[in-house]
């Protein structure tokens, strides 16, 4: 049995062209398909032993199975089989780029997966922050280019001249596209804000941050329509953030009851309103102890505000519809008075 192995063996190795062509691209196919399936074990152990999301991971390594298969096919190829001197020189060559390319994306993907991660986007459907992503591969694939030009012979000195000239000339003429890239940058590296924060602008604009790409950031509006706003506005604009440092907000509530309501009583019997509301109403923190605090002696009324606690801004409208409905049901058996405000009394007379 031993003698049949080796007397193929040495037939494969001083075959003819063909035949080293197809026990070649055999070979690579093995090698390929026994890469893939140990990269996704290995994928999946990690995952399983960290907080990495196994998404993530197969975005981050995406297409480094098949390149190492390939080297390995190659390197097989040019130490086992007798290959004629200038076929052998091009498949050099062939492994000598590859070599280049692989750690080119090995390094872009470990970049871009290791900001995904940092910046909190660890499921499968994690938005895109495409402005550190797209400007680290850019970075990256340009490096690599470089060397591998560098590696054929081809001088790049003059191209680096050549491209320092143009980018200055580019970004004269680019002044405003540069800066709401720069601005973009600095926000996310800042963590100012994330994907997913609910923000509010100073110019009016509120909602969930969806996307920010090299020139625009977009939030998307509680009325599910798309607000696309300029960088460099998001930068010079005042911002609330409502999801930092914690998503939890409190909600205050204004309500007015008549000068002849017994005080003590209708903080009783609004805290106890409150607290249902939190309790068995979505989006309410079951945990806090709500607050009515009286703070004025107004024309028609005793006015103060019921303090609530939500699991984030946009749970308060829930909150406050039910909150009031069921308050106003409440004080009506209990005979507390709403009154009306004055100019609306006036109207009715």
């Amino acid at each position: 049995m031993l003698e049949f192995f080796t007397e193929i063996g040495n037939r494969i190795i001083n075959g003819s062209f063909e035949t080293h062509l197809v026990v070649y691209f055999i070979c690579l196919a093995l090698g390929i398909i026994i890469l893939r399936l140990v990269f996704s074990k290995l994928l999946k152990i990690i995952a399983r032993l960290t907080n990495i999301s196994y998404f993530l991971l197969q975005q981050t390594f995406r297409g480094i199975p098949t390149l190492l298969g390939i080297l390995i096919g190659l390197y097989a190829a040019m130490e086992i089989l007798t290959i004629p001197p200038r076929p052998l020189l091009f498949l050099q060559r062939l492994f000598h780029s590859l070599v280049i390319l692989s750690l080119t994306l090995m390094v872009a993907h470990l970049c871009s997966g290791y900001l995904k991660y940092k910046l909190g986007k660890t499921s499968e459907n994690f938005a895109s922050t495409s402005i550190l992503i797209t400007t680290i591969d850019l970075t990256v694939y340009a490096i690599g280019i470089l060397v591998l030009l560098e590696s054929f012979g081809v001088s790049i000195s003059p191209l680096i001249t050549a491209l320092g000239v143009g980018g200055l000339a580019t970004a004269l003429a680019l002044q405003d596209t540069l800066a709401n890239l720069i601005s973009g940058i600095n926000i996310l590296v800042s963590k100012q804000i994330k994907m997913g924060d609910f923000v509010k602008l100073s110019t009016g604009e509120e909602g969930h941050v969806v996307d920010m790409n090299w020139r625009n950031t977009t939030i998307k509006s509680p009325s599910e329509n798309m607000v696309v706003v300029p960088n460099q506005k998001i930068a010079s604009s005042i911002i609330t953030n409502y999801a930092q440092p914690f998503a939890e907000c409190s909600v205050a509530i204004l309500i007015g009851v008549s000068y002849e309501s017994d005080m003590d009583y209708v903080e009783k019997v609004t805290v106890a309103v409150a607290k249902e509301i939190l309790q068995e109403t979505a989006g309410g923190v079951k945990s806090f102890e709500p607050l009515v605090r009286y703070f004025s002696f107004a024309e028609s009324s005793i006015n103060f505000n019921v303090i609530l606690r939500v699991k984030n801004v946009t749970d308060q409208h829930l909150i406050r519809h039910e909150f009031m409905k069921r308050l106003h049901a409440r004080y009506q058996q209990e005979g507390i008075i709403i009154p009306f405000p004055p100019e609306r009394s006036i109207r009715s007379k």
